[in-house]
């Protein structure tokens, strides 16, 4: 029988911590599958991974870095480090069952009628189980049952489930003859393992983002000297890169992180003054971009290297893309450490052949290791662990998650999602995201209709989807403000 519980959290990551935290008075038990804390901090992170944005961006509201006056950006480390000292101060680790995989989860409410009629308060069946979890305790065989009145998932988009490109019969990494991971193999590898796996070795890493980048740099690191040997990215599509957070000597905030340089950018639900207002700034919206862009092409040899994105700056701020380069990324190109292969994403292919990997226009690419920077499946991860008829319904023809405050998904009961829309600070999202959830499971406001969230949601998906062309990214960071601005005024409706 199912041990009865009010609150269930899965995962440990930030976003699992802030919702622990919000939601501490109903005692709710937080399962993660590690024996730590810190989610992609942890588990997806080389030595050489560092923080997007500076530390004071980057905090619990309650809980503020011990040197947040510190301008370098912090590593993995040190984030793990912070949000332990997170988890100790507010005596979060209590609420923690490690070496907990959630293997399966199971609908108990009404199965008649599952989909939720909300407007009338959150809870449906206050005081009874709505859902049931299967929880294996470090890799036995015994699975142990809990039910929960309500269910949080913060087990986020990244990590745990790989994505592997499909390859054609007798092209896969099947024929060849050296090594192949996905950098979610290479995160596991210690300081000499990794060393000794790119030490004197041909790579080749898929990819240009973040992990890609890191990647790279890592590579070149460990292959200096005369004996070392080149790592070459493949980059099927290009995306804007920044050195440092200073754009013409403005802090880079200034361009799109404040009010005024979010006023000329839609939200969802304006109105028809609104939509002239933003149709008449939009010279000023796109003049901000090119600003961004005229910068980086002088500052970064993008035109030497043909790695300069044929669209604006600000698609790739919209989505969550923005990455910011090692120091050195750029010398260890010039030392010819780092070079570039480019394919059009839309209609060039790869495979892999014995010696390494090939390609359409009949050149190929000597490898000893092919890393994999191809992303993560986070949907795949999430329609693992949820039951019919629900798995289906996380599928749009978007390509986004609709969910409503970016948290509760209008049709499925009694659960919660955080994590899974992102902004430039996830963290800071994820805080104020939990506040309010703990707002709603306190009954201190109601949900509007199924009709109304959908609404709210739709346009934010459309929204997105005239934004930028990674709209599946799933990213707020042009409206983030008037995303928090409606959370914040639910929360004092409430406290009115």
């Amino acid at each position: 029988m199912a041990v009865l519980n009010k609150i269930g959290i899965i995962g440990g990551g930030i976003s699992g911590l802030a919702a622990a935290k919000q939601l501490s008075h109903h005692h709710p038990v937080v399962f993660e599958a590690t024996d730590s804390l810190g989610g992609v901090w942890k588990h997806c992170s080389f030595k050489s991974t560092k923080l997007q944005t500076p530390r004071c961006d980057y905090e619990f509201s309650d809980f503020p870095w011990p040197q947040r006056d510190n301008s370098s950006f912090p590593s993995h480390i040190e984030i793990l480090e912070y949000l332990y000292s997170y988890a100790k101060h507010f005596d979060l680790l209590k609420l923690v069952k490690f070496n907990s995989k959630v293997v399966e989860v199971r609908f108990v409410g009404d199965r008649d009628n599952p989909i939720p009629k909300y407007g009338g308060g959150c809870l449906l069946m206050a005081g009874n189980p709505v859902w049931e979890v299967a929880v294996q305790t470090d890799q036995s065989e015994t699975i142990q049952w809990y039910g929960f009145e309500f269910l949080v998932i913060c087990t986020g988009k990244y990590g745990d489930v790989p994505k592997i490109p499909e390859f054609g019969n007798n092209k896969g990494p099947e024929v060849f003859k050296g090594q192949v991971l996905h950098t979610l193999d290479y995160s596991k590898l210690d300081k000499e393992a990794s060393t000794q796996l790119l030490q004197g070795k041909k790579v080749v890493v898929i990819g240009y983002k973040k992990s890609a980048i890191d990647l790279a740099v890592e590579c070149a690191e460990a292959n200096q000297g005369a004996e070392g040997q080149a790592c070459t990215m493949v980059i099927r599509t290009l995306h804007w890169t920044v050195p440092h957070y200073w754009i013409w000597g403005l802090p880079f905030y200034l361009f799109y992180s404040t009010r005024l340089s979010q006023f000329p950018h839609q939200r969802p639900n304006q109105g028809p003054l609104r939509t002239l207002l933003c149709h008449l700034l939009s010279p000023v919206r796109k003049g901000v971009s090119r600003i961004i862009e005229s910068y980086l092409a002088w500052k970064l040899p993008l035109d030497k290297y043909g790695l300069k994105p044929n669209h604006p700056f600000e698609e790739d701020y919209a989505s969550c893309q923005m990455a910011i380069l090692p120091e050195n990324f750029f010398s260890e190109a010039d030392k010819g450490k780092i070079k570039f292969k480019r394919i059009e994403a839309s209609s060039s292919k790869w495979w892999f052949g014995e010696g390494g990997v090939e390609f359409e226009d009949n050149t190929k690419l000597e490898a000893d290791v092919v890393i994999l920077a191809t992303g993560y499946d986070g949907k795949k991860k999430l329609k693992a662990i949820l039951p019919d008829p629900f798995r289906s319904l996380i599928d749009f023809p978007s390509g986004i998650m609709p969910l409503y405050r970016g948290t509760i998904h209008p049709f499925i009961p009694n659960m919660a999602f955080v994590g899974f829309i992102e902004s430039v600070s996830n963290l800071h999202t994820a805080e104020l995201r939990c506040k309010w959830l703990g707002g709603l499971i306190d009954e201190q406001f109601k949900l509007p209709s199924v009709e109304k969230m959908l609404h709210q949601t739709f346009q934010e998906m459309e929204l997105m989807k005239t934004t930028t062309r990674f709209y599946k990214r799933s990213c707020i960071s042009t409206f983030s403000i008037h995303h928090s601005d409606q959370i914040s005024q639910d929360m004092m409706m409430a406290s009115n």
